[in-house]
């Protein structure tokens, strides 16, 4: 009798894992193997079985390398940061849109809103799907000189920027600095030598890339959101079952509550004494003048205005008395 339900069971479960389809899921987190992203893609990797994928997963530690290897097809599926997910979509990637999302609370609005099936449509361009957001927290601009601290006194200097973003691009010179090409494996080393005088990060990075070494104890970090950083699960849409894509982007979606103490745990290892508060006058100026870029590349096309416009609608949603919302802006 025993024999025969074992045999049963095995007929049973057979054809269960026959029907597994085997993929690639390539991961770049800037710790690899022992990095939380990478640890997070291991519940994803659980979870996709029950949606009939059987992933392999692969750590990377330079992102461009990844995204290659994605374009090469040598990845059915690749985590990557939004800036560089623009040329597989250009709504998603807008989330990262400059000044697009001041706190963590649209930032949850946004993944929620485009995660449901009503934003499907928005969700595949050409071959590609976004099979998910993940937020990592906002964007600050990290100073070597604390003194730093108007748009004024940044005519000149040198910031780390990004060589394929080109909305980071555009800020810095809007501001006057000098643009100095870096990547996401060399922009901390950069800082921490003194090869330029200031870059732009979230707080994740500021422990395990040892920014603090660039702060020294004349340094200083602007607490002001330039942007807000996420990582979006691309897919070669053809290569998974029908309706993939949308359970993905629903689980993810649900993971926000556990990225978001991620985020607060990195920006409490942070100094203190580093960070630089901004008088109002200044944070509502910088604010506009973001706007401003923000809208000046929507009309260069570099920026999705369907996205853009749904960030506005949530942070008037948040706060009603903003002048974009009075003045109905953007």
């Amino acid at each position: 009798m025993l024999r025969s339900l074992i045999s049963a069971a095995l007929i049973v479960a057979a054809p269960m894992t026959m029907a597994l389809e085997k993929r690639t899921f390539c991961v770049y987190d800037p710790l690899g193997a022992n990095g939380s992203l990478f640890g997070m893609s291991k519940d994803y990797q659980a979870t996709a079985l029950e949606w009939g994928v059987d992933f392999h997963l692969r750590a990377y530690t330079d992102e461009k390398i990844a995204v290659d290897d994605f374009k090469a097809e040598q990845c059915d599926a690749v985590l990557m940061t939004g800036a560089r997910a623009r040329p597989f979509n250009a709504f998603t990637a807008t989330i990262e849109a400059i000044g697009g999302v001041p706190s963590n609370s649209v930032m949850r609005s946004a993944i929620g809103a485009i995660s449901s099936p009503k934003a499907a449509k928005y969700m595949t361009q050409g071959k590609y799907e976004v099979g998910g957001i993940l937020p990592a927290g906002p964007i600050y601009l990290f100073v070597r000189d604390r003194a730093l601290d108007t748009v004024e006194e940044m005519s000149g200097i040198k910031i780390a920027t990004f060589e394929y973003d080109q909305p980071s691009i555009k800020m810095v010179n809007h501001v006057g600095a000098s643009v100095v090409p870096v990547n996401s494996a060399n922009f901390a080393g950069k800082f921490n030598n003194g090869s330029v005088d200031a870059a732009y990060a979230p707080a994740v990075a500021y422990k395990p890339l040892e920014m603090y070494k660039g702060l020294g104890t004349k340094g200083g970090i602007l607490r002001f959101n330039l942007a807000y950083l996420d990582f979006q699960i691309i897919l070669h849409k053809d290569r998974f079952p029908e309706g993939y894509g949308q359970k993905s982007r629903s689980k993810i979606a649900s993971v926000f509550d556990r990225m978001a103490e991620y985020i607060k745990k990195d920006t409490a290892e942070i100094d203190e004494k580093y960070w630089v508060d901004l008088p109002e006058p200044d944070y509502e100026r910088y604010t506009e003048m973001l706007r401003s870029v923000r809208i000046g590349l929507r009309d260069e096309g570099v920026y999705d205005g369907n996205m853009l416009k749904l960030l506005r609608k949530l942070r008037c949603a948040e706060d009603p008395a903003k002048a974009e919302c009075v003045e109905k802006l953007e």
